[in-house]
Parts: structure tokens; C-alpha cells; sequence
């Protein structure tokens, strides 16, 4: 017996005012906005940063799901079905029926080591309890930054790669937290275009901090791809274009300092989340 209130869903979304364009968005969430500035503060340190980062992303994929997974209607029996009559099971009751999400939706999580290992392995976990196991699936990108004599971005390589199969009919999820130049996704977004070709269902980036320049290099390379986002900086943009609505004036806004690195960003995470100078 379904419900009127649960036949369809509303479409809710809590997101910033921008004028980046669609497929950007960017979270209005004051609760992550608290543990994302923690996770970036200079005095946390392990085992605190990896366990804000897992939450952040539980987070993050679950307001994807919410958002952008398909949905189904279906109906699942409750315990209460033990304590009705046989006419009152019959006629449905004890049975709850609305619209929920698609568990047969194919996924990918592509994990970008070794920033991106957690990330992606918090959201295939989510995945997995979320949907059918049978239809989640993770893979791995190796890949470092190309830099000049003066340590400036130029570019990304990858160096090694294991990848279950095709995209094609999947939702592919690229979780990364620091969405800084673009060059990294970029690539790996390439990669999969050119490796496998097809028609994914959906392309998603889920990034804990995104700047301006990395989203002007996906719009540019990649516009079908939808880009999501806790927090955006552009803390080296000047006082008064801080004051603007982001996007609004775009070509003057920054978040990256002369070695392309996040600012006021939280450090390189890849660092970070493994402790890579003990």
C-alpha cells in the first residue's frame, strides 16, 4: 500500500550561489564546512586526518546518491508482517512501498593514488552497502604531477593502472580531495574516453575543496562531467572579487599560489592522509 508521500521525491539541494555554470556544484553544508576546516588545520594530525577524511566522504557520496542516483519504486516486507492477521497482510500492510534508489545502478569509483585511495575506498564501501556489490566496482590510477625547473603544474602522468573493464552504462566517480589545477582528472578522465570509449551513464567528480582554475580546466576539457564539491577557494584573488558572487567574475579569480598549490587549502594531502615523511 504505498503512501502519496513517498511516490516521489522533491529534488532538495543545498548548494551556493554561483556562476560557474551547470554541473558545478558546490555544497551549502555548515557541518562539513566544520570538519573540512579541522581536517585543514595545521595541528591535526593522525589518526584524526584520516578519519575526518572518511567522514567527509560518507558525507559527500551520499549527497551524490541523494542527488544524481537513479531512482525505483519498491516495497520491502517489515517484521510487523509477523504481527498482522492474514487479512490484513493481504490487503499490504506491514509492507513499506516508495521510491528509493536504483541498487542495480552500475558503478565505478576510481581510486587516484594516493591522495584519492581513501576517498575512493570510503565511497566504494558506500556504494557496496547502498546498492547490489554485484554491480560496484573499484579501480586504480597511479599518477604524479608534471612539474617544470620552477615546481609549476604543467601537466599529469599516469604510471600505473589497474582497471576492472568498461564504463559503458556505469556511473564512473572520480573522488580526489584537492581539486587544484585539474591536470590529474583531467587526465584520468581522458584516459578512460580514450581507453574504453562508449557512454557512461554519469561522470562525477567528488572533491572536499575545488578552485576556480580546476573548474575552468573540467569545463574546458570535459564539459558533460558533473563536478562535486565541499568547499571552493580562491583565497589569492583579490579583496574585492571575494565580495563578488563566485563565477561572477571568474577571470580574476584564484585559488592557487605560484607552485599551484590550494589556498587557503589545507596542504598536500597525499602527504598527509599517509604520513609519507615518517
Amino acid at each position: 500500500m504505498l503512501d502519496q508521500q513517498h511516490a516521489a521525491t522533491r529534488g532538495h539541494r543545498a548548494e551556493i550561489e554561483h556562476r560557474y555554470g551547470a554541473g558545478v556544484h558546490i555544497l551549502e553544508d555548515p557541518l562539513a564546512l566544520t570538519l573540512l576546516a579541522r581536517l585543514c588545520a595545521r595541528e591535526t594530525l593522525q589518526p584524526e586526518i584520516n578519519h575526518l577524511v572518511e567522514t567527509l566522504y560518507t558525507r559527500l557520496i551520499w549527497y551524490v546518491i541523494n542527488t544524481e542516483f537513479p531512482r525505483k519504486r519498491s516495497a520491502y516486507e517489515s517484521r510487523m508482517q509477523d504481527a498482522l492477521s492474514r487479512g490484513q497482510r493481504q490487503e499490504g500492510r506491514g509492507v513499506f512501498e516508495g521510491l528509493m534508489v536504483d541498487r542495480s545502478t552500475r558503478t565505478v569509483s576510481v581510486d587516484i593514488a594516493r591522495a584519492g585511495i581513501l576517498p575512493s575506498l570510503t565511497c566504494y564501501n558506500t556504494l557496496n552497502r547502498v546498492l547490489d556489490p554485484m554491480v560496484v566496482r573499484q579501480d586504480h590510477l597511479i599518477m604524479s604531477r608534471a612539474v617544470d625547473a620552477q615546481d609549476n603544474v604543467v601537466g599529469a602522468r599516469i604510471d600505473g593502472k589497474k582497471i576492472g573493464g568498461p564504463i559503458d552504462g556505469r556511473v564512473v566517480l572520480f573522488p580526489d580531495p584537492m581539486g587544484a589545477t585539474g591536470a590529474s582528472l583531467s587526465t584520468a578522465i581522458r584516459y578512460y574516453k580514450e581507453t574504453f570509449g562508449g557512454d557512461p551513464a554519469d561522470v562525477m567528480t567528488l572533491n572536499l575543496i575545488v578552485t576556480p582554475q580546476f573548474i575552468r580546466r573540467l569545463r574546458d576539457d570535459h564539459p558533460e562531467v558533473k563536478i562535486y564539491a565541499l568547499r571552493l577557494d580562491r583565497g589569492m584573488s583579490p579583496a574585492e572579487i571575494l565580495k563578488t558572487v563566485p563565477g561572477s567574475q571568474w577571470d580574476e579569480e584564484s585559488g592557487l599560489n605560484e607552485n599551484d598549490y590550494i589556498v587557503p587549502g589545507g596542504g598536500g594531502f597525499g602527504e598527509l592522509m599517509n604520513n609519507a615523511w615518517v
